[in-house]
C-alpha cells in the first residue's frame, strides 16, 4: 500500500519561498505518475503540478507556471514542490497524490484529482502581508 507524507508547509510573507516534501512508501516500482494539489477554505481541490515518473515529463497549472517547480528524487523516493514568489491566493492546504501508471494521461488529466488514487494527509501553506 502506497503511503504519502507531506512535510514543509508553513506561514511565509507574501512573495517568500517555501520546499514541500512528500515522502513516498510502499511503491511496487517506480512508474507512478505524481502531483501536488492544494485546497483553499470552500474552494475544490485543485491540481498545480504533476510529474511521470517514467519520462520525467511535467505539467503545471496556469495558476503557478513560472513560479512553482516540481521535482523528485528517486533514490529517496520524495517528491518536491518549491514554491517561489507566494501571493495570498497560493494559501491552501497542499496535498501530495500518486497513481500507478498504467496508461498515459494527457497534462490535463495529470491534474485532475480523479486520476489520483492515494492521497497524503496534506501540509498548510499560508501566505500573509
Amino acid at each position: 500500500q502506497v503511503q504519502l507524507v507531506e512535510s514543509g508547509g508553513g506561514s511565509v510573507q507574501v512573495g517568500g519561498s517555501l520546499r514541500l516534501s512528500c515522502a513516498a512508501s510502499g511503491y511496487r516500482d517506480s512508474n507512478y505518475y505524481m502531483a501536488w494539489f492544494r485546497q483553499a477554505p470552500g474552494k475544490e481541490r485543485e491540481g498545480v503540478a504533476s510529474i511521470r515518473n517514467r519520462s520525467g515529463t511535467i505539467a503545471y497549472s496556469d495558476s503557478v507556471k513560472g513560479r512553482f517547480t516540481i521535482s523528485q528524487d528517486n533514490a529517496k523516493n520524495t517528491l518536491y514542490l518549491q514554491m517561489n514568489t507566494l501571493k495570498h491566493e497560493d494559501t491552501a492546504m497542499y496535498y501530495c497524490a500518486a497513481a500507478y501508471d498504467a496508461t498515459y494521461w494527457s497534462n490535463s488529466e495529470r491534474l485532475r484529482t480523479d486520476t489520483y488514487n492515494y492521497w497524503g494527509q496534506g501540509t498548510q501553506v499560508t501566505v500573509s502581508s
